[in-house]
């Protein structure tokens, strides 16, 4: 279609304790393919910063995975390294969350407001920024806009939690609390947020917020 928007969905795994939240993911993709947007699904070509059994929820010793062969889950093999992908490539970028946007995408998890973000990462965000396209950020995933945008006094939401919410602020961004079927818009910015799985409780209510993010991120782009 030549009206087709090329929307950048960069994943961090698979599975939401060490991975991309999977229900978040693919409720991403299902309200892209609805409105008929290009798929163009990254990842860094990267280590896990370890690997999480989940029927046990507890790490596996000794195992290893890489972000960007276990994000090709998720997408049926239809993914580009992240090093390969410009803003130049894209109309708008979304970031589904997953405890590995924390872990893998950057070190939030376990530097708090000490985290560093993923060059290749926060140059895509940056690059995005720069050239005025939208970009949606879900679930924890917000920590990362906050992080490389918070200079510029970006709004997000991550819900209600306090102790992430001060982090996000203490790096100049500003935080909205938000239900979870609900998104926060910065216009100025074209950053849309949606607090998914931070609130939850299941799929249903995620589904509606993050639907929501992608009908703006769309109407932005």
């Amino acid at each position: 279609m030549a009206n087709q928007k090329r929307v950048g969905v960069l994943l961090s795994g698979c599975g939401f304790l060490d991975g991309a939240e999977i229900h978040e993911a693919t409720c991403t993709l299902l309200s892209l393919d609805r409105r008929k947007a290009a798929l163009v699904a990254t990842a860094p070509d990267v280590a896990q910063m370890h690997v999480v059994d989940h029927l046990a929820q507890q790490p596996a010793v000794g195992q290893g995975r890489s972000v960007l062969v276990e994000s090709a889950r998720l997408v049926r093999g239809r993914i580009t390294d992240l090093a390969k992908v410009s803003a130049a490539d894209l109309d708008a970028l979304i970031l589904p969350g997953g405890f590995g946007a924390a872990k893998n995408l950057c070190s939030f998890a376990v530097e708090g407001r000490q985290m560093r973000v993923l060059p290749a990462v926060e140059a895509l965000i940056r690059a995005m920024r720069a050239a005025g396209k939208p970009m949606g950020f879900i679930c924890i995933a917000p920590v990362l806009a906050a992080k490389v945008l918070g200079a510029d006094g970006v709004r997000l939401t991550i819900g209600d939690d306090a102790e992430t919410a001060g982090a996000m602020e203490s790096w100049g961004a500003r935080h909205v609390a938000c239900a979870v079927d609900q998104i926060v818009v910065d216009e100025r910015l074209r950053v849309v947020s949606t607090p998914a799985y931070m609130l939850g409780p299941w799929i249903a209510d995620v589904a509606a917020g993050i639907d929501k993010l992608v009908a703006k991120v769309l109407e932005l782009a």
